[in-house]
């Protein structure tokens, strides 16, 4: 097994850095978050750090890099607090990725790529069309990182929308049956297929499958 130490990280050059870092640690989770600002510009980027945060409020959180240069996605939050995530399916990888690059304030992912607005109910931020899982969010706080000069940002879920076929009995959604991809490192994308699930796990007992049992 090779053995990488953190004077060899170190001494890396900032690429080959930047992708075992990213990638050492797993698969993430890959979204697109929309924002609007002021002026009504959309602004569409793909996010792998979203991560659940708490149930009860229903919480998540993603952390945005450093503000020392323009970050529309926080800043669009700052001026309107409401925003959509929405999951990336294979058919859109490609989209979702460029919508990466840096374009002009005054410009809108929406018009670079072929990805779709989707507007619901009264909600004035839009959401990717035929994103099988689509969550309405509102930014309630924001946690500097002084380690390494990041943002946390932590929202609440307003409302979810997401493709029936994915939702079991017990709520659970099965996200593999709409093709959700996950992101390994910074451009890699994967798609998972669900092994099993298993019951609560208690000390001494036998652990279970309850796949069916959620079907």
């Amino acid at each position: 097994m090779k053995h990488i130490s953190k004077n060899d990280i170190q001494e890396m050059n900032k690429v080959h850095r930047l992708n075992l870092i990213n990638s050492c640690t797993g698969y993430k989770s890959a979204n697109l978050i929309v924002t609007k600002s002021l002026s009504g510009i959309t602004n569409v980027a793909v996010f792998s750090s979203v991560t659940h945060i708490g149930s009860n409020p229903p919480m998540l959180s993603f952390i945005t890099r450093p503000l020392t240069v323009k970050r529309d996605t926080y800043n669009n939050i700052k001026e309107n607090p409401y925003f959509t995530i929405n999951h990336i399916t294979e058919d859109i990888i490609a989209d979702a990725h460029h919508t990466s690059a840096s374009y002009d304030q005054k410009s809108s992912e929406f018009d670079k790529t072929k990805l779709a607005e989707e507007y619901k109910n009264d909600i004035e931020i839009p959401f990717i069309k035929n994103a099988p899982v689509q969550l309405f969010c509102k930014y309630i706080n924001e946690y500097h990182i002084a380690e390494n000069d990041t943002v946390m940002i932590i929202a609440q879920i307003e409302d979810i929308f997401f493709n029936e076929n994915l939702l079991h009995k017990d709520n659970w959604l099965q996200l593999d049956r709409a093709k959700i991809v996950t992101i390994n490192g910074l451009d890699g994308y994967a798609l998972p297929i669900l092994i099993d699930r298993y019951e609560y796990a208690r000390p001494d007992v036998k652990t279970k499958s309850i796949l069916n049992y959620g079907a």
